[in-house]
């Protein structure tokens, strides 16, 4: 299958970079994967599971929480407000911010602020969890 190059970053700094042969990210209106050939494109990204597959055909997975993923003239940038491969997940931490948010969405009595900062908690742990299996 044919290769193409990419730059996976974080304002941290950059977490990936080289040849693969697919990308697959959940953007802000759907899931995408981006192919060698693929036209130029730039977009948002959402809340979800990410992954790469390499030329030798193995697949790092990761947890892709916001950013932005552009393909320009055969080189595929992604830079993510939070970009965690499946080996760095904690599923502890990630159960108990799941628990957390759980409970505090059953409390009630939140400001809509609130709300929205617990349930974008609770999504965040979802994801974290749902890569880690």
């Amino acid at each position: 299958m044919s290769t193409f190059p990419v730059r996976i970053g974080t304002p941290d700094g950059l977490l990936y970079e080289g040849d693969v042969v697919r990308v697959v990210c959940r953007s802000i209106t759907g899931d995408l994967a981006i192919l060698a050939g693929h036209c130029n494109f730039c977009t948002a990204l959402g809340m979800g599971e990410a992954h790469i597959v390499l030329e030798d055909g193995s697949r790092r997975n990761a947890a892709c929480i916001g950013g932005m993923l552009s393909m320009m003239n055969g080189v595929c940038r992604v830079l993510a407000t939070t970009w965690e491969w499946e080996e760095e997940i904690d599923a502890e931490r990630a159960g108990a911010a799941k628990k957390r948010a759980e409970e505090m969405l059953a409390k009630g009595g939140l400001s809509d602020k609130e709300y929205r900062i617990a349930e974008a908690k609770l999504q965040r742990a979802l994801v974290r969890l749902s890569v880690k299996g």
